[in-house]
């Protein structure tokens, strides 16, 4: 049977993250971001879920680089869990989601991330204007 593990969340960071280096020398980066639940109950607060995030290599540079306290992120990996055995005997588990990407949610207009001026973004919206689509009169003419 298939198996298929992604997770995409999209929320604030609540610290600044640090990089560290493994003792082979390589980048890494742990943080949490919070995000808010879609749905809240009338004259309820809003809830958030707060989530434990790791990035590796050029990811982790990339975060530490643009990202600081409180800048909205896009996270997109697999969720992972460890287990152990506590100081006490008693057996623990964690959650943590492995980044394999990470990107900008604010446009370059919207102020610096990071205190570091943003890379321009890609623009993908279409060239025409919408409702400006061709009739094709028959299946035949259809470019696949």
């Amino acid at each position: 049977m298939a198996s298929f593990n992604r997770i995409i969340l999209m929320g604030h960071l609540v610290a600044d993250p640090e990089l560290r280096q493994t003792q082979s020398g390589i980048a890494v980066t742990s943080f949490r971001i919070g995000v808010a639940r879609r749905l809240s109950r009338s004259g309820e607060q809003p809830q958030s879920d707060f989530f434990d995030i790791v990035a590796w290599r050029q990811t982790a540079e990339f975060v530490t680089r643009f990202f600081t306290k409180g800048k909205p992120i896009l996270v997109c990996g697999s969720l992972q869990t460890r287990s152990w055995t506590d100081a006490n005997g008693a057996k623990r588990i964690s959650y943590e989601i492995v980044a394999d990407e990470c990107s900008f949610v604010e446009k370059k207009g919207d102020g610096p991330v990071g205190g570091a001026p943003v890379a321009e973004m890609p623009n993908y919206s279409s060239p025409k204007a919408e409702g400006s689509f061709e009739e094709l009169s028959a299946d035949d003419e259809l470019p696949f």
